[in-house]
């Protein structure tokens, strides 16, 4: 046989149905082929082997040494390609049915939620596995291909993705009531900002890549008093007099409601970014992955206004 010619799997498969069955017709039935057809194949596999692979006789087929040799030979690729087939039937059945998603903790606590229950009613019997952290976590997963999909509130589209802007977020400056800003009829500059103790996410995070890019336009930079890593702990801290921390006012919007944190108006600050789905470059989201953008597309969202920002004065 030459080296072009590769085993047909399915004739190797007839040869063993021979060997159990000890007939080439039965082998034929049970492969469902032709007996002509089955026959065809096996000469054409003797002579690309250059074996006589069966004796046969009006009474049947009998595998010759060299045939039997062959067939011990056999079974285990036949083994292997089987386990293979039911593989790649898994693998599809995960692919379809299981979709891995990664958000940024805002994305995560205050728009997924909804948008799943948009998503099953078009994909019921699809199990979404989500993975939260902030937006430089949701990155690595995205590009490490452990998410199929990420959602990112950073104000830079993450190297080596690509990226579909779903909506956009205001980030405000937040204080406790008893804070001296909370009575201030002038916004807050830049330079007082940074000359305050803030209480700050942690590095990575796309609230804080945020205030430090609208702060750079500035050449400042935040100093922090306290860097927590979710945004529930930041609020509290704000809340119990640690420091002033600008949020996304979609996060904060029920402390802002209730007057437990008070929002402060920011002067030359373009405290706004964007909400992203990322994906893998070269790759599109398609399935699933495909279905959940489709429902973040249409469900775009900005931060909900809630008043509290104190209107500039020019005094």
């Amino acid at each position: 046989m030459s080296a072009e010619e590769p085993f047909d799997l399915t004739t190797l498969a007839l040869l063993a149905a021979v060997a159990e069955t000890g007939s080439l017709g039965r082998g034929a039935q049970r492969m469902s082929i032709s007996q002509p057809a089955a026959s065809l194949r096996i000469r054409t596999l003797e002579r690309r082997l250059g074996l006589t692979l069966l004796e046969r006789s009006p009474t049947g087929s009998r595998l010759t040494p060299a045939g039997a040799s062959v067939v011990d030979s056999v079974g285990p690729v036949l083994d292997a390609t089987d386990a293979l087939a039911r593989r790649a039937a898994a693998l599809r059945a995960e692919q379809v049915s299981r979709l891995r998603v990664a958000a940024s903790l805002t994305i995560a606590d205050h728009l997924v939620p909804g948008w799943l229950v948009d998503f099953h009613a078009i994909e019921p019997s699809a199990a979404v596995a989500l993975r939260v952290g902030n937006s430089e976590a949701v990155a690595t997963l995205v590009r490490d291909g452990d998410a199929d999909l990420g959602f990112v509130e950073c104000p830079r589209v993450p190297a080596g993705l690509r990226a579909r802007t779903i909506g956009t977020d205001e980030l405000v400056l937040v204080v406790a009531p008893d804070h001296p800003w909370a009575r201030r009829r002038r916004p807050v500059t830049a330079a007082e900002l940074v000359a305050a103790p803030l209480v700050l996410r942690e590095a990575g995070s796309g609230t804080r890549e945020a205030l430090e890019q609208a702060l750079a336009l500035h050449g400042q930079r935040p100093a922090a008093v306290l860097e927590l890593g979710s945004t529930t702990a930041i609020k509290s801290a704000v809340a119990a007099g640690q420091g002033p921390a600008v949020l996304s006012r979609l996060a904060a919007v029920a402390e802002i409601g209730s007057g437990s944190l008070v929002v402060v108006a920011t002067e030359d600050l373009r405290l706004r970014r964007r909400f992203r789905a990322v994906w893998q470059t070269g790759r599109t989201p398609g399935g699933s992955a495909d279905a959940l953008l489709a429902v973040a597309m249409r469900s775009e969202h900005p931060a909900p206004s809630t008043g509290g920002a104190r209107a500039p004065s020019t005094s």
